[in-house]
């Protein structure tokens, strides 16, 4: 484990631009070792700066080079999504007895909380954190009735926190005055080469899961749940993903919701780990959530040039996006994802880095 210096703690604001009078604003954490750069116009992580094993410091997240083009961010490089992660079939639910029709923005599907979703909008500074043990941002949005859709005046809260320790914690909250499903999730992309491989077939990852949420040809759930044992998706022991990435024509690699181990819900639990092997660098990933979405960047095609000056190919990256179950609302044999006025949505996510 890296050791680190409690004064070398420090949070860095600058304030960028204003679309249409809201500010727009970066704040870098820092704690001697690594920098975690966010910016609240999608509650988004811009770059995340780590040593390898030798000391070499590079970004290892995907990004943009321009700030501004967040404002769109087709591939959700970082941001927050919301209301609700991943897809709903046909963007319908039912709810209380009346068929609730969300916003269409992947073929007839929801996708990401809908064509201006939580990754679009410009988020509120809520407060700044420069503690000894930690520092970070608080991030606030507010998502009004009937936004893409959804019912209910949904007010979230996310922090980031960044500790002498290496780790990145996302805390999630959210409440709201009407019954409304609520998934929110990371959306980041790590290659920790810092992209000098354009490639990440060759790290190991390992999935803490024995199942997987069964899909069909429209990428949805059935509501069945697959064993993993003995296929190309089982990660129960690490293994690189390009051992069995192309195995899956249709997906261009991996897309795959895995249920993750647990004694007890809400529980916080490994998730998974990455590790690079000619860098040394190595992500934890640590969740109360039920599940997370391994997905490697198989669309990407090399028109975009990241923050790293490399183009972005395909399966450039891999995310790890820590969730509830896809089309929840639509799968009563899922764990619940509907927030009750009254009641409060929290979640946390934990990114550990180090190196080996």
């Amino acid at each position: 484990m890296l050791k680190f210096k409690q004064d070398a703690l420090s949070v860095k604001e600058i304030f960028c631009y204003e679309v249409n009078g809201k500010p727009v604003h970066s704040f870098t954490l820092q704690n001697g070792k690594i920098s975690v750069v966010i910016t609240n116009l999608g509650a988004t992580v811009v770059a995340i700066h780590a040593p390898d094993r030798e000391g070499v410091v590079d970004n290892i997240t995907a990004g943009f080079e321009n700030l501004r083009d967040y404002e769109e961010n087709p591939h959700y490089f970082g941001c927050i999504v919301g209301r609700y992660a991943n897809r709903i079939a046909k963007g319908q639910f039912v709810l209380d007895g009346q068929t609730i029709q969300l916003s269409q923005n992947a073929g007839v599907q929801h996708l990401h909380g809908g064509v201006e979703g939580f990754h679009k909008k410009i988020w509120d500074v809520h407060s700044v954190i420069r503690n000894a043990d930690e520092v970070g941002v608080v991030l606030e949005y507010f998502s009004k009735d009937g936004e893409e859709g959804y019912p209910g005046n949904l007010r979230v809260k996310v922090k980031y926190l960044l500790n002498p320790k290496n780790a990145l914690s996302i805390q999630y909250c959210a409440e709201t005055d009407k019954r409304t499903p609520v998934n929110l999730t990371n959306h980041s992309y790590f290659n920790l080469t810092g992209f000098k491989d354009p490639v990440i077939r060759e790290h190991l990852l390992d999935i803490h899961a024995l199942q997987i949420t069964e899909k069909n040809e429209k990428n949805l759930p059935t509501g069945n749940r697959l064993l993993l044992s003995d296929t190309p998706l089982d990660f129960l022991s690490p293994k690189k993903i390009g051992e069995g990435i192309d195995q899956f024509p249709s997906d261009r690699g991996y897309d795959h919701n895995y249920i993750l181990i647990r004694d007890f819900p809400g529980e916080l639990v490994p998730a998974a780990e990455l590790y690079e092997p000619l860098s040394g660098r190595m992500l934890r990933v640590f969740t109360d959530q039920p599940a997370v979405q391994l997905y490697t960047a198989n669309w990407w095609d090399g028109a975009l040039v990241g923050l790293q000056g490399k183009p972005y190919v395909k399966h450039g990256a891999v995310a790890l996006e820590t969730q509830a179950f896809p089309d929840s609302p639509n799968h009563p044999e899922f764990p619940n994802t509907i927030l009750d006025p009254g009641d409060v949505y929290r979640s946390v996510t934990i990114y550990e880095f180090g190196t080996r």
